[in-house]
């Protein structure tokens, strides 16, 4: 028996869940690096640790028998795959949140009613993809885009959306950031799951038995004070504003350092530094940093997402990794974004891997498996969904299947996938996890990217460049 458990905010009652269950799967907690465990209780039963929204997908192919994580990734899927293998098992009843329609506050956008009478295209961001193609189809708007996003779908109303369908765990949340709810489309708590085939099997009874829902104890959110993240923003009303976009995750406190080195006072970006230099969360930090530069307004989001953001206009200058710049330049040859400067921090290395037990010491043999029909289908899974579909056709490996994920990928190596293209620093992580390297693909770090059209803009141009002179002090 195979069962998936979720990463992230579902972790920690999950485990007291499993605890309860007498199931004390070993190393399953904030502290583990572990993606592999075991069940002192349940000796025959094998736990994968997943990023949340893999769950679903996991479980629906048959890849896992039972799965838990939020309704709001099982309604997703089910949205574009209703006959799908998935079934909803039970109401685990912890981890809440409300997956949200909003609009920004000063967008005159009051209720939905409003939407089809004011607006010729209505754009709606959001990481939920499906579900927010299935809220427009219900509203019968005329003309809609769907924008999709990685995160922090909370910063882009009014200036780069319309809508944003987002999910949250605090209502004060919303106020902060500006925004007015609109609808709620779903209240998600955490779901067992599991595949139609795995529910036939006859020694899967006394498991569901034991997973039963209880009311967890959990910390109440800190709510940032109403207005907090909306500091700047009118002055992106104007059309002579320069927009920046600059990184969260890793690559947020080498970012700051560097934007700090040069010159550039910004407020609110990084958050107070702990004792040891490293970047904290505190209600200094905010989506929404400000600048001691007039005409210039800055939104923190996911790097994976600016490429495509700055090719659609919504940012002038942005700092990504070279790693997904080039992931969105294989999608879209033809992209007017373009790498402005290399920036030479937040240095890793995107790879080829497989398991060690995998006979094959670098791609011709990989190649050779596949030929051989030891690999009758490969199985690739990577972040860089683009990236893992060049290297195959470079490569040609045949009879290849990309298999996306959105994060914790070497835990699907050698169960769930045969080859991964992912980026390493130093290749701890992939040794610990019993991965090898077979070939590298190339060397990315920061870098500062721009649109072609944006940076020859008449009333921009000369803020721009004085913008990329001060950030080349930064090096």
């Amino acid at each position: 028996m195979k069962l998936a458990l979720p990463k992230g905010r579902l972790l920690k009652d999950t485990a007291a869940l499993l605890e309860r269950a007498g199931l004390r799967p070993e190393g399953y907690d904030e502290r583990s690096r572990s993606y592999r465990l075991k069940s002192s209780g349940f000796p025959d039963l094998f736990f994968k640790v997943f990023q949340e929204r893999d769950i679903p997908i996991q479980v629906a192919i048959g890849n896992y028998d039972l799965g838990i994580c939020g309704l709001d990734w099982v309604a997703e899927l089910l949205a574009k795959y209703p006959s799908s293998d998935l079934v909803k098992v039970r109401d685990l009843v912890y981890g809440r949140s409300d997956l949200c329609v909003v609009a920004s506050g000063r967008s005159g956008i009051s209720s939905l009613g409003v939407i089809n009478d004011g607006f010729d295209r209505v754009r709606i961001v959001s990481e939920y993809q499906n579900l927010a193609e299935s809220f427009a189809l219900r509203q019968r708007l005329r003309r809609f885009s769907i924008l999709p996003i990685w995160g922090a779908g909370e910063v882009y109303p009014p200036e780069s959306a319309d809508l944003a369908i987002i999910a949250e765990t605090a209502a004060g949340n919303l106020a902060s950031y500006d925004l007015v709810p609109l609808a709620r489309i779903l209240t998600s708590t955490a779901f067992l799951i599991a595949n139609r085939d795995g529910l036939a099997k006859a020694d899967i009874s006394e498991l569901l038995a034991c997973l039963q829902p209880f009311e967890a104890e959990t910390e109440a959110e800190t709510v940032l004070p109403a207005g907090g993240e909306a500091k700047g923003e009118k002055m992106a009303e104007g059309e002579e504003v320069v927009r920046i976009a600059l990184p969260d995750g890793h690559l947020l406190k080498p970012a700051a350092e560097f934007l700090d080195k040069a010159g550039l006072n910004i407020r609110g970006y990084a958050g107070e530094m702990g004792e040891g230099g490293e970047c904290r969360e505190s209600e200094k930090a905010t989506r929404r940093p400000t600048i001691d530069l007039p005409g210039v307004t800055i939104k923190v989001i996911r790097p994976q997402d600016m490429p495509l953001q700055v090719a659609n206009e919504n940012f002038d200058l942005a700092i990504t990794g070279q790693d997904w710049l080039n992931d969105h330049l294989y999608r879209f040859p033809s992209s007017p974004v373009k790498e402005i400067l290399k920036l030479g921090f937040g240095k890793v290395t995107v790879v080829a891997v497989v398991s060690k037990d995998l006979p094959a010491h670098d791609v011709h043999g990989l190649r050779d498996l596949v030929i051989g029909g030891l690999l009758p289908t490969l199985r690739v899974a990577s972040e860089y969904v683009n990236i893992a579909d060049k290297y195959a056709r470079d490569n040609h490996l045949e009879r290849c299947k990309i298999i996306p994920t959105w994060g914790a990928s070497e835990a699907f190596l050698p169960e769930d996938a045969d080859l991964l293209i992912e980026n390493t620093e130093t290749g701890e992580t992939l040794a610990r996890h019993n991965l090898t390297v077979i070939d590298t693909i190339f060397k990315s770090s920061a870098c500062l990217i721009g649109h072609r059209d944006t940076l020859s803009h008449p009333s921009k141009k000369g803020r721009i460049e004085r913008i990329i002179d001060v950030i080349k002090k930064g090096g």
